[in-house]
């Protein structure tokens, strides 16, 4: 199994952008699909996830109400819209893809991508 995230930039404070991550060699019955981010110097922490079946989706209290999280199965492809961007919001962001364990947890995801920089500049 490989993910592939993309789409991380630089953007100004209040800008959007969209991240994408590409899934291939297997399916996600029963998989949570989810963001993390990791800023300098600091832990990785959970974004948001959705889930490959019923699409039921959690997000992180930093980010509900700026970001989105989706998915397209027939893609295998899941993703995060942020919008209204923060300086805080700086980090490089992973997907991943697992099925058990805490939901916040990078120890509850098997699958995970490369990571993809975000830089909001103030």
């Amino acid at each position: 199994v490989q993910l592939q995230a993309s789409g991380g930039g630089l953007v100004q404070a209040g800008g959007s952008l969209r991240l994408s991550c590409a899934a291939s060699g297997r399916t996600f019955n029963n998989y949570r699909l989810a963001w993390f981010r990791q800023a300098p110097g600091k832990e990785r922490e959970f974004v948001a996830y959705i889930t490959w079946n019923v699409g039921s989706t959690i997000y992180a209290d930093s980010v509900k109400g700026r970001f989105t999280i989706s998915k397209d199965n027939t893609k295998k492809t899941w993703y995060l819209q942020m919008n209204s961007l923060k300086p805080d919001d700086t980090a490089v962001y992973y997907c991943a893809a697992g099925t058990s364990g805490l939901y916040d947890r990078s120890t509850g995801y098997r699958y995970w991508g490369q990571g993809t920089l975000v830089t909001v500049s103030s």
